[in-house]
Formats: C-alpha cells, structure tokens, sequence
C-alpha cells in the first residue's frame, strides 16, 4: 500500500527538512498520526518523524542546515525542528529497556520493527517512505484500519503492564476510531487491570480522560467504560453515562461546541462539592475548577443575557445545556458580549448617597434591574434606573 499525496507532505521546507535527515538515504520516515489519519482520509495537523539517526546527530545536520531545533525531549530521543513555523518532532528510533508501567527506559535501535513493536497500537505503528510513500506495515495495522479496530500490539496484558494510560489511550482510541464493539482481547485487559490507573498521576488521567469527552461522540464508549468499572478505581463519583449522551445530543441540537469540562460536569452528580473534590483530584487548572463547580450547580431558570452576565457566556451556556430548558437559549449566546454599564459610585454620590457599603449594595441593586430592563444601553436609561435605586436606598435610611 502507498500513501496517498496530501497537503501536509508538501509544507514550505517539509523537503529540505527530509534531505538534511537523510529520507532519501532511508533514515528518516513518517510515522504515526499522520500516516494513520492520512489513510482514513482525516485531517493531519501534526506531523512527526521517526529516525535512525542519533539524537545529538539530528541537532548537529539540523543546526548545520539552519533549521531550528528545540530539545524537547532529547533524554527520550525526542528533537523538535521547528519548520516555516510549523513544530515537526523527530524521535530517533527505540526500543524499552526497562517500564514499570508509568515510564520506560529506552535505548536507541536502528531497527524499524522494534520501534514499531514498542508502540500501543497497530494503527499507530504505520510508518511511510517520504519519497516513495510505501506504507510500512509490521503488525497488521491496515487491515485493523479498514475494519476501524482498535488493538494492542502483542498480548494486551504486557502492553498495559508496560504503561498503565494504555488503558484509558484503548478506550479513547476507540471512540475515534473504532466501530462497533471494542476488541474483546484489548478490552478484558483492559478491565482486568482497571486498578493500575491508581499508579498513574492525576494529570496524565486527566489529560487523557479530557482528550475522550473532546471527541465528536464519546458517549456510548463511557457509557462501557462506566459500565465495566474501569473508571471506578479512580473517579467512584461517575456511576452512568445517561446524562452525558443528553448532554451531547443538546449540544449538537443548538449547535454549540462540544466542551470536555462540561461534559465532565455531566457524569458527575450535580453537587459542587463532589465537583469542586473531583477537579482538585484531578488537579484541573483553576479556570476549568471554577466551571466544573459552576456547572454543577443547578439551572435557576433566569433569562439566558442575565444569567451570562453573572456568570459569563460559557458557564451559562453549561447550565442552560445541563438543565432543563430548550438548548435553543444556549446558541442565542453565541458571540454575546457582556453589556456595559455607564453608572458608578461617583455617579450615586452624585445624586446623594454617602460614601460607604450603600452605594456598593445600591450598585447592586441597580445591576439587577438594569438586568431585568434587558440591558438598554441608552445612558439616560441607566440614569433613570440609578436614580430609582438611589431614591430607594434614601428613603430606606430615613
């Protein structure tokens, strides 16, 4: 089988890259993603390169030729060259040395199958000629890419041994790629060793897990997932799937992109303390934390612009999507833009409070319905809203 020429292969100093490492010479291949998504006919953002030649070698011809090189994982045989702007990594090929399930020692090889052999899956070990676009093909990948299948390389159970995120990579893999049920073998190991995932760090299972509810359609492969236990050993808090694949089809309702934290929202309980003890499980950045815990939080009905304006388009369109009402409400957020408000405390001192906790709380109180009044932007609106509140806020003091 060949390659088929796509955009990608021909990127402004994609060939000079290729001479400088010897493709012509057989050094030097495609390998991975690209290739794989390639032969499914998918989109290819990055592009990666694998490598006989050594490490330091790779950063001496890519220095000599001026090319950029960053040493991004250079312990692991990993250079990236940075090519019109563009990262392209280079990995020099391996082979594992030594794994204890959440790293592996390495030692370089020159040998094609060994490198393709320490790989998860059979379509990710594809690896392709630049020159002739010949696919290279050790263990059955072609044939596991026309039956869109998922499966380990070798005995599933050595291959998860090896690196525990394996298992949640099997099932990640197979919401994007997979049709039908899941490889029987890859997924009894996978169950099977379930409670490997303890050993992993919270952000690698985070990451990963992240990556899964980004897809297009994960729900029905969580929704095994859920099933099998697999999840159990370190998020106990997710016990079904219902709500996500709801949540999923109301995002498509009212065209809404799909977003993982959301979606995480939706198979946990609607609980803020579960969601605010999950997210710092998981070690989330502070800004998904907040929207985790915002979305657990149940929707209170309020008009979509007000509810946007006190917690911000996305968490209102979380809300909106993982309550009740119609998820229309949610697409008429779509490039809202929080609405300005042209009265301060200057202006209510102005019209007669004092300085103090009154002209915050009247601020407050002019906020909300300047809210219910549907936001005018008109100032003399606004004035007449302020001197409302202000009039009321006086005759309260008296």
């Amino acid at each position: 089988m060949k390659l088929p020429p796509a955009a990608w292969q021909r990127r402004e100093g994609m060939g000079a890259l290729l001479n400088v490492l010897g493709a012509g010479e057989g050094e030097t291949r495609f390998v991975g993603g690209c290739v794989r998504d390639t032969l499914l006919g998918l989109e290819v953002s990055d592009v990666d390169l694998a490598t006989r030649l050594p490490p330091q070698e790779v950063m001496e011809r890519l220095k000599r030729a001026r090319i950029k090189a960053v040493p991004t994982g250079l312990a692991h045989g990993t250079v990236t060259a940075i090519v019109a702007g563009a990262p392209v990594e280079v990995t020099t090929l391996r082979r594992d040395v030594a794994t204890d399930g959440r790293r592996a020692t390495i030692a370089y090889t020159d040998d094609w199958r060994e490198d393709a052999a320490r790989r998860d899956f059979t379509i990710n070990a594809l690896s392709t000629d630049p020159g002739t676009l010949a696919v290279f093909d050790y263990f059955g990948g072609e044939a596991d890419l026309e039956a869109r299948r998922v499966r380990f390389i070798g005995d599933p159970l050595t291959r998860i041994a090896e690196d525990h995120l394996r298992i949640l990579r099997f099932f990640r893999f197979h919401a994007r790629f997979g049709f039908g049920a899941p490889d029987a073998e890859g997924l009894a190991a996978c169950v099977a060793r379930a409670n490997d995932l303890m050993a992993l760090s919270r952000e690698r299972i985070a990451d990963e897990l992240m990556k899964l509810l980004a897809l297009p359609a994960p729900a029905a492969t969580v929704a095994l997932m859920v099933e099998a236990g697999v999840l159990r050993p370190v998020l106990p808090e997710i016990e079904e799937a219902a709500r996500l694949a709801r949540l999923v089809a109301r995002e498509a309702e009212a065209g809404v992109e799909a977003n993982a934290v959301r979606r995480l929202a939706a198979l946990l309980p609607p609980d803020p303390e579960v969601a605010a003890a999950v997210a710092a499980r998981l070690r989330l950045s502070k800004k998904a934390a907040k929207r985790l815990t915002s979305a657990a939080v149940p929707d209170d009905g309020s008009p979509a612009p007000v509810l946007a304006y006190r917690l911000g388009s996305d968490e209102a369109v979380d809300r909106i999507l993982l309550g009740p009402r119609d998820p229309a409400k949610a697409r008429a957020l779509a490039g809202w833009e929080r609405p300005k408000l042209h009265v301060g405390g200057g202006d209510l001192i102005a019209m007669g409070l004092e300085a103090g906790p009154t002209v915050a709380n009247t601020l407050q109180r002019i906020e909300a319905s300047w809210a219910e009044e549907g936001f005018p932007e008109d100032s003399e609106a606004q004035r007449a809203i302020a001197r409302a509140a202000v009039d009321q806020a006086l005759r309260e003091r008296q």
